[in-house]
């Protein structure tokens, strides 16, 4: 959960700390300093959520997988059965991503786990740098869709939806969009092989006639040629993976079968994964296992914190009847609710630029909500198209996170090439967003089956 970790650029203070000094601020000025004593019971009233048990939970499911070595096995396993197909590492990474996305809630630990391991092997078998970083960055982002995501509880906790029906909503849109970020690299990978190709032979036109240039490279370094795999070691691949998968469907099973809150899952979640990190692939020491515990003290404490000053926020504004107000005012107004709506969009996807997810969904939610009822639109839809608003902020400048995580991990590739790599697959989120619009049974479907 690395990505509630960010600052307020001006000061450099942590995002909690400043939603906290906001809404100190906010009581003093809206409800007086007569009433400073009402923001420790706004704080109570914030946190005092059994649903809130699930994130600390999650995350330390999040941080075991993120310890061990499944996303190498993940990555295998897609090699295994992509490779033959044009751009297919870059594809499997994508896929193993959303996979890995599934088992740890988290987009920037997805990126960074998946990029250790599968960016310096598309590179040396000759994987274009902007093709396989931006797979990597872009496929980090599924982290927040892909059920069981913090974002998502965090959503029908500020909207008092049914967190079950959201992460059911999640699963075919998470499915959709790995299918269209795996067509657009099958392009993408043509179309970059020719942008180098036509370089190197720049280049080498440039060399020949006296001039300093050195040819380029080909495409990532080297001539990929994608090695034979049986169906045995296909078979193997899968193997070794299938027990990871057979545990977070048994976790959403449960929590979809209405045998178990969110909660109740992720407990029980966190002890199978601890028995199959920790003893079936001896993958986890004791050291590693405190260093686990820390961070999830760590990043858990600030999502908590996170949740609790934006609560006071909102709180004052629903004193103040600002959500009420607005909803009132917009639902007056003669406009097509798909133009507020394409508004809405837009006022996302620029606070996404600059705030995590986090800090977006518990301050925008309790504003929105009104409004998004009274237009007539679902709200378990509306979750998914806020949270698709949010990756696409998660790989979008200035503070778009899995670029600086990738970064971190690979620090050879520059920063440029990692943006350029990742500025498509923004116009694929924009346009998933359009097709769950015009087709919203895409997100409603399992929930209306389920519940």
């Amino acid at each position: 959960m690395i990505e509630v970790r960010p600052s307020a650029k001006a000061i450099g203070m942590p995002i909690a700390f400043a939603l906290g000094l906001t809404s100190i601020i906010s009581i003093l000025i809206f409800l007086g300093p007569s009433q400073f004593d009402l923001f420790a019971k706004f704080i109570f009233d914030a946190t005092n959520d059994f649903g809130l048990l699930a994130i600390p939970l999650f995350v330390l499911m999040g941080n075991l997988f993120g310890g061990s070595t499944v996303s190498k096995h993940l990555f295998e396993a897609g090699e295994a059965w992509l490779s033959k197909i044009r751009g297919g590492l870059a594809m499997s990474s994508v896929v193993a991503s959303s996979i890995f996305a599934a088992l740890t809630g988290s987009s920037a630990a997805t990126a960074a786990a998946i990029g250790h391991v599968a960016v310096p092997e598309m590179e040396q078998r000759g994987v274009p740098a902007r093709i396989a970083t931006g797979a990597v960055a872009a496929g980090g982002t599924l982290g927040i869709l892909i059920p069981p995501s913090v974002t998502l509880i965090l959503y029908g906790i500020a909207a008092e939806e049914s967190i079950g029906q959201l992460f059911a909503a999640g699963i075919l849109p998470g499915i959709v969009v790995t299918i269209m970020f795996c067509i657009w690299i099958y392009f993408g990978t043509a179309i970059e092989e020719k942008r180098l190709a036509r370089k190197a032979e720049k280049a080498s036109v440039t060399a020949g006639d006296g001039g300093t240039a050195t040819a380029a490279a080909a495409p990532g370094g080297a001539v990929y040629h994608a090695p034979e795999f049986t169906w045995a070691v296909r078979v193997r691949s899968l193997m070794k993976v299938l027990p990871f998968l057979i545990l977070i469907l048994a976790v959403l099973g449960v929590l979809y079968a209405g045998i178990a809150t969110p909660s109740e899952a992720a407990g029980v979640g966190v002890v199978l994964v601890l028995l199959l990190v920790g003893v079936a692939y001896r993958g986890l020491g004791a050291r590693q296992f405190v260093k686990v515990l820390l961070e999830t003290t760590n990043q858990s404490t600030m999502i908590l914190m996170i949740v609790a000053f934006s609560g006071v926020i909102a709180t004052v504004l629903s004193f103040l009847r600002v959500p009420q107000e607005l909803a009132g005012i917009v639902t007056d107004l003669d406009l097509n609710r798909w133009i507020i709506m394409f508004v809405i969009n837009i006022v996302l996807l620029v606070m996404g630029c600059f705030l995590p997810p986090v800090s977006i969904i518990v301050m925008v939610t309790p504003i929105l909500y009104p409004l998004i009822v009274g237009l007539g639109f679902d709200p378990i839809w509306f979750g998914i198209i806020m949270t698709i608003n949010m990756e696409i902020g998660l790989i979008t400048p200035p503070v778009g996170l899995n670029l600086y995580v990738l970064q971190g991990v690979v620090p050879h590739i520059p920063l440029t090439d990692i943006l350029m790599g990742a500025l498509p697959y923004i116009f694929v989120l924009s346009a998933s967003i359009a097709l769950f619009s015009i087709f919203p049974s895409i997100v409603t479907f399992i929930p209306g089956l389920l519940y």
